[in-house]
């Protein structure tokens, strides 16, 4: 079992861009690992299955087994069983949901994947639609349209609550920004004039499961490497540990907009970071 500080690390503009691996991280992680620092990946990718990232670290040379923690994670943490959701988001999402007890009574995008299993389950649960919902989730999906955007904002101020996987506007890939789930959560809570209870980093819930998985209150020697301050930097306060920033994927390190980042230590890129920690 390890016995040194754990490192949290953030995988899109860390350890890849897109499932392509960014230069050394492999070797990165493979280091950290064998001077005794267990490496657990911290993520607010709410769209993929826990498997699917596992599997995908897996193709690039990582063992993530029972390593990866997600923002979907931490927003079915905040479920409570039987409860009735309206989903904007992926997979990951609809995984959550289900390991929490709650019930998945519709999708805002149920027009992409056809109506017909969400009506399925509601009759195997002797659930109906019109009973309405009482929380709705809200994450990264392409499919999100107006359709969606109407039906997600109406449940919400008929009384559902509303939970967001997480606030990231953008998203890295390898062509650049992309709009992340924070812009469509932003498109929601404008819509409908609630502020979301919001899952991922920084916030509490995800700190809280981030514990429980390491089965560690005291995170003060630990690390939390992100490329985004106000992610990453911050989810490091929330979590009493260090911060490691590297540039690899959103800022750069003229970024000082962010008070997190000002009390960052700073790295090329995460074999940059492992270097440093395994001295040599």
């Amino acid at each position: 079992m390890p016995s040194a500080a754990p490192i949290l690390c953030d995988l899109d503009g860390v350890v890849w861009l897109m499932h392509q691996p960014i230069a050394g991280s492999v070797n990165a992680i493979e280091s950290l690992r064998q001077a005794g620092h267990r490496v657990l990946f911290v993520t607010n990718n709410s769209f993929s299955i826990v498997a699917d990232q596992e599997n995908a670290l897996s193709k690039i040379g990582i063992d993530a087994h029972n390593d990866v923690v997600t923002s979907s994670q931490a927003a079915g943490s905040l479920l409570r069983k039987g409860e009735r959701v309206l989903l904007g988001g992926g997979p990951g999402a609809v995984e959550a949901i289900e390991n929490a007890g709650a019930i998945l009574s519709g999708r805002s995008d149920e027009h992409a994947h056809g109506d017909s299993s969400i009506h399925k389950m509601n009759s195997e649960t002797n659930q109906e639609t019109d009973q309405g919902f009482d929380v709705v989730m809200v994450g990264y999906h392409a499919t999100f349209d107006y359709r969606g955007l109407t039906m997600l904002s109406n449940a919400v101020r008929d009384g559902a609550r509303l939970i967001a996987t997480n606030d990231d506007a953008t998203y890295p890939t390898p062509h650049g920004l992309i709009p992340g789930g924070g812009s469509i959560l932003a498109a929601v809570s404008a819509a409908c004039g609630v502020e979301a209870i919001i899952a991922g980093k920084p916030h509490k819930p995800m700190a809280d499961l981030v514990r429980k998985v390491l089965g560690v209150d005291d995170l003060s020697n630990a690390w939390m490497v992100g490329d985004r301050p106000s992610t990453d930097g911050l989810f490091a306060q929330t979590v009493g540990c260090k911060f490691a920033q590297v540039l690899t994927g959103i800022s750069s390190v003229d970024d000082s907009s962010n008070v997190a980042n000002r009390q960052a230590d700073v790295f090329a890129d995460l074999a940059s970071f492992a270097k440093m920690i395994v001295g040599s």
